[in-house]
């Protein structure tokens, strides 16, 4: 069988989307998604999206790993798979979807900019040089010194696999406060099991944590893949109205026999 599919970035962080608003790709076949996702024998992504009909909802997103297996909320990937519902004609220019982690509402202007809001945070772990939160993934972030010369693979894979996280799993996130109270970040991704351009939950996660910081919203960040910001308001129980706000641009459309 002959799929078509489409490729969407968010600041590099790169997704296969499918229409399956017919229910005719097998979301069990989990090698098939990673073979997919594969960047020297496959189509190559950082995750695979399939946009699917939900009574209530404009849509579903439903997110893979590129490891094939499914995955919890992806912040890039919910803004591109708002820009592939809008392309489809699911959508004009606001959304009301639901993701692995629960509801979240979206708009995108004509520039492909999109807003994309988060769930509230209540909770934040604070160590001696650490910060722990979920933001729809669980994220581990950590403030550095030369972040351009760190080892981001080989430090983010030690965390991600010590005796606390080895089982479930973390992201790794690696940041640099920057001039005029930007931020820079690098992240170690859980399910890619490397270092991504971009993670649109672990810049949310890093904002957040900033915070403790001194940082105020919104908070400008920059990934190796390109600029996000990350609006919130700090409430007495955390964070509310979160919102990643970013781009998310089409690459491309192909077909694979699958």
């Amino acid at each position: 069988m002959n799929v078509t599919f489409h490729k969407y970035q968010g600041t590099g962080n790169d997704f296969i989307m499918i229409d399956n608003r017919e229910l005719f790709f097998d979301t069990r076949n989990h090698n098939l998604i990673a073979q997919l996702c594969e960047r020297r024998m496959g189509i190559g992504a950082d995750g695979f999206i399939l946009l699917q009909n939900r009574e209530g909802y404009d849509f579903e997103m439903v997110y893979f790993n590129a490891d094939g297996r499914p995955g919890s909320m992806c912040g890039n990937g919910g803004r591109c798979t708002v820009q592939f519902a809008r392309a489809l004609g699911v959508i004009t220019d606001k959304a009301f979807f639901l993701a692995a982690d629960g509801n979240h509402y979206a708009t995108v202007d004509n520039t492909g900019l999109v807003s994309l809001k988060m769930n509230d945070v209540h909770q934040v772990e604070t160590g001696l040089d650490y910060y722990y939160l979920n933001t729809g993934s669980p994220h581990y972030v950590q403030f550095v010194d030369a972040l351009d010369e760190l080892n981001v693979f080989a430090e983010g894979r030690d965390i991600r696999y010590n005796e606390r996280f080895k089982l479930e799993g973390t992201n790794v996130n690696f940041a640099q406060l920057q001039p005029e109270a930007a931020l820079f970040v690098r992240t170690y991704e859980r399910g890619v099991e490397d270092e991504t351009f971009s993670c649109g939950t672990g810049v949310t996660a890093t904002a957040l944590a900033a915070s403790y910081r001194g940082a105020t919203s919104p908070v400008s960040i920059k990934t190796l893949g390109g600029n996000l910001q990350v609006a919130f308001e700090v409430s007495a129980t955390g964070f509310t109205n979160i919102y990643l706000i970013g781009p998310a641009q089409y690459v491309f459309t192909g077909t694979v026999e699958v």
